[in-house]
């Protein structure tokens, strides 16, 4: 029986990236750790470990429409309730 490469050990033991962040996040307040220094110990940029995604009320408009949608019309897959959306509602 062939092993696996060492490349495909270490990725198999990588945790998700958003697994890393919070991760490092943990590290910096709990132990006092630097960011620059937690982000190179769990490999991923400061800008991953600042990150904040904005949230935006068209979002929610968006999700409003989407449950209405599929409350109308049960049989319509997110093919036809994308198109629908994009080109009726506009």
């Amino acid at each position: 029986m062939k092993r696996p490469s060492i490349a495909w050990q270490w990725f198999a033991c990588k945790p998700w990236e958003g697994q890393r962040r919070e991760l490092a996040v943990k590290a910096v307040a709990m132990k006092g750790v630097s960011i620059a220094l937690a982000c190179r110990a769990f490999e991923i940029s400061e800008t991953c470990y600042r990150y904040s995604p904005k949230l935006d009320d068209e979002n929610e408009q968006i999700a409003d429409l989407l449950l209405g949608l599929t409350k109308a019309k049960k049989t319509w897959g997110f093919g036809l309730c994308f198109l629908y959306l994009r080109n009726v509602q506009g």
